[in-house]
Parts: C-alpha cells; sequence; structure tokens
C-alpha cells in the first residue's frame, strides 16, 4: 500500500529536523526534544522525508496522538513496519520472510480482531486484583535489591545495580524463566532495543550495512525461540502457576495458537515486561539526583509516591514512538493523510506539550492531573501499565525511607535508539537513613 498524493509544501518538515527524528544519537543526548519543541510549535502535523526511509507523517500533539490512537480500523498497527525501520531493512525483513515484513507477530503489530483474541490470553493476569496476589513476591524482590544496592558502600550504578535487575526478575518470575536464564534474557532484550547503540547490538555483520538489524533481529528470534520451544515442552508436560504455562497450553478459536504467534508472545513479554520499566526507574531517579527539593518533598510527604511514579513515567517515556498506516485517505489537523501513508506516533513529545503539561520540562511529583500517554492510548493500552507502576511503586516504597541524600556520581549516559530508549548508566552516591 504506497502514499497516493502529493503532500503540500507547507506540510514538509525541514531536513534538519527530520534527520533529528531518525538520529538514534539525538534521543541520547536529548537533542530529539528540541526538534519536537519546534514541531509542536511550527509544524505538529508535519511531514518528513530523512534519505534512507520511507515518507512519514510525523504527530508531536498530545491530542492528535489520542486521535489516531483511537481510530484503530483507520491508522492500523499491521501492515506495515510498527516502528521506524530503513526501507533497506524493510526489503531485507521481507526477504527473509517471505515477503511479510513482520518476523513475529506481536500484540502490538496486530488489528482487530486478532489483536483482541490474543490479548485477552494474559489481560486477566495483569489487572490490578490479581497483581495484588503477588506483591509481596514483588516486595521481596524488591527489598533484595534496596539491600544490595545499600551494601555497595554509598556509591553505585543505579541502571546496573537496581533498575535493570529488579524489573527483569519481577517478570521472569511471573513468565516462568528460571532466574539463572534472566541474563540470558536481559542480553537478547537489549539487542532487540538497542541495536543502533554500540555498546547493546549484537556483534555480527558489518557495522554500516543498512540492512544488519534485519539479520541481527532474525537470529535474535531464533535465541529466543529456542528457548522457549522448551519451555513450552515443559509447561504443556508439567502446568505451573505462570504466564508460560497460559501460553503453551492457549487456544485461538478452538485451535491451539500457532508456534510464531507463541514464540511472538513470549518475546513480547520478555522484553517490553522489563525494559521500559527499568528505563522508567532510573529516570525517576535521575530526576530526583537532579532536583534535592523533589527528593525533599517525597521523604516529607510518602502520600505523594503515586504521582511520583506517574510523572516519573511521564519524563521519561521509554517507548518513543509507534508507527502507524493510513487505511484510507483521512484528515488531521487540516492535513490531508492518503492511504498508505505512515503515521509516527512521539509519545515523547506528547508527554512534553505545553498545551497540556503547565510548564512539561519541570519534573514535579506533585503534578496533577497528569495526563501522561507513555503507556499509549485506546486498543494498544500497554497490558502490563499496572506491573509496571507497581513495581516501581514498591520499589521507591522500599527505597526511599533508607535514604538519607542522593546525588550523581558522574555523568547518566542514555541509550542511542529511536524505538526504546532511557538511562544506560546512572553514577550515583548516596548517605543511608
Amino acid at each position: 500500500m504506497q502514499p497516493t498524493a502529493a503532500v503540500s509544501s507547507d506540510a514538509l518538515i525541514p531536513p534538519s529536523i527530520a534527520a533529528t527524528i531518525v538520529d538514534p544519537a539525538a534521543y541520547a543526548d536529548q537533542r530529539i526534544h528540541e526538534a519536537y519543541r519546534w514541531l509542536r510549535a511550527n509544524n505538529p502535523m508535519g511531514y518528513a522525508k530523512p534519505e534512507g526511509f520511507e515518507p512519514f507523517w510525523v504527530v508531536t500533539k498530545h491530542a492528535d496522538i489520542l486521535d489516531v490512537s483511537r481510530q484503530n480500523a483507520l491508522f492500523c498497527s499491521s501492515q506495515k513496519q510498527i516502528i521506524l525501520t530503513t526501507e533497506a531493512a524493510d526489503r531485507r525483513m521481507r526477504d527473509l520472510n517471505g515477503g511479510d515484513h513482520r518476523l513475529l507477530n506481536t500484540l502490538v503489530s496486530m488489528d482487530r480482531p486478532e489483536h483482541l483474541k490474543y490479548r485477552v490470553l494474559t489481560q486477566a493476569w495483569f489487572l490490578p486484583q490479581n497483581l495484588r496476589k503477588i506483591e509481596d513476591r514483588i516486595r521481596q524482590i524488591a527489598r533484595k535489591s534496596v539491600e544490595k544496592m545499600l551494601a555497595s558502600g554509598g556509591r553505585c550504578d543505579f541502571v546496573r545495580d537496581v533498575a535493570t535487575g529488579f524489573p527483569l526478575h519481577v517478570i521472569m518470575s511471573i513468565l516462568g524463566v528460571p532466574e539463572h536464564d534472566e541474563p540470558r534474557m536481559l542480553m537478547l532484550t537489549q539487542q532487540i532495543f538497542g541495536p543502533q547503540d554500540p555498546d547493546k547490538a549484537r556483534k555480527d555483520g558489518e557495522e554500516d550495512d543498512p540492512a544488519r538489524w534485519a539479520e541481527q533481529l532474525r537470529g535474535i528470534f531464533m535465541d529466543f525461540g529456542a528457548y522457549f520451544s522448551n519451555l513450552t515442552e515443559q509447561r504443556r508436560a508439567t502446568p505451573a502457576d505462570d504466564i508460560a504455562t497460559i501460553l503453551a497450553n492457549a487456544l485461538i478459536d478452538g485451535k491451539p495458537m500457532a508456534d510464531r504467534e507463541t514464540m511472538s508472545y513470549y518475546v513480547i513479554v520478555a522484553t517490553a515486561g522489563h525494559d521500559t520499566t527499568s528505563s522508567t526507574t532510573a529516570a525517576a531517579m535521575l530526576a530526583l539526583c537532579e532536583d534535592k527539593s523533589e527528593f525533599a518533598k517525597l521523604k516529607a510527604d510518602p502520600t505523594l509516591l503515586p504521582g511520583f511514579i506517574e510523572e516519573a513515567i511521564r519524563w521519561a517515556t521509554p517507548v518513543k514512538h509507534f508507527m502507524r498506516c493510513a487505511t484510507a485517505d483521512a484528515e488531521l489537523r487540516g492535513r490531508k493523510i492518503s492511504r498508505g501513508d505512515l503515521l509516527m506516533l512521539c509519545y515523547a513529545s506528547g508527554n512534553r506539550d505545553e498545551e497540556i503539561f503547565e510548564d512539561p520540562y519541570a519534573f514535579r511529583a506533585d503534578r496533577t492531573p497528569n495526563k501522561q500517554l507513555a503507556f499509549g492510548y485506546g486498543a494498544h493500552l500497554c497490558l502490563g501499565q499496572h506491573l509496571a507502576k507497581m513495581e516501581m511503586r514498591i520499589l521507591y516504597e522500599e527505597l526511599l525511607p533508607r535514604l538519607k541524600s542522593v546525588a550523581l556520581d558522574g555523568n547518566a549516559t542514555f541509550t542511542k535508539a529511536t524505538f526504546v530508549s532511557g538511562p544506560k548508566s546512572l553514577p550515583i552516591r548516596f548517605e543511608t537513613a
């Protein structure tokens, strides 16, 4: 499906801004926020034509992101790549996959009615009333993470020592992956979400090959597939109280779930189920280090913690975008969208929208209302949002009373990635209470 109509010249985004949007380094050094700010003020529904990419509309306003997200039939997820992808990588993906642009068929790349059939398989697991049953288990994991941090002697890398391992252990225990396999899951997750970052990318292929990502992704999924095939066999033979048992024995339209969809489901839970929470947990600590008044505010009034978590989610917005494809001609903010056009939903921009958030570049634990949209909206609202909030709340409930002060102990660094990014390293020093 290709765009059918010419785009007016006033809709075109300046080449320098378009180049920033597709530059992984811009998400690491925060230049992306200046690009978003310019777009919201000057061209909030602009058309980008960066070299090496299929042109796409850049949706930067909060209201427009919601508008697109609530119209899943008109702006679908299944017909083109769901994340920003070079044309070369897309072609290679199709070559590897018999013409299909999707190596996996995950919840995020499905549309109705398929999407709902698969979503309901695990939806109950992630409802607040069911999550309360595992709150004690999560708190035990949080306490171990806090004790590990406090035993470090007043200095640690909060990403490495706390923010990465805590949500990883939580989601793996829910999924049914034994603790000794968690490092493998972490490595594969970082390779999926960090192919543009030299510290996280899989070290194979030519560095300057634009289609290398497709080759790597296939290899990563094959590794995941080999692991979860064995887990599936185990859970079919011996069911347990975990998500792996649900996936291994799931029925779709009365038939066992196909291998591709089963593997896709495992991968989305095993990766998105912890990486985004890790980024947000670390971003929350970074905010407290950068603004001692926020730390003092939380220490003085623990009832602010839920608001602090919401603000951290807005502040971090670890999933920077998803792509949508127009299934028919449409109009958005006065722009003529053609059937087949791609749209980039810029969640991190929507979460800094000046029309929605007062002083959006300030971190405020007591911000209210907080209409953050980091979890998406509509049919594709993040399945694990309640779990993510619970994990962060419990961790900071355990950690904050143990801290007297916290500060940066060096420079924070961020992942170079256009899709999922956040703090990569966060050296801190602290005093215990």
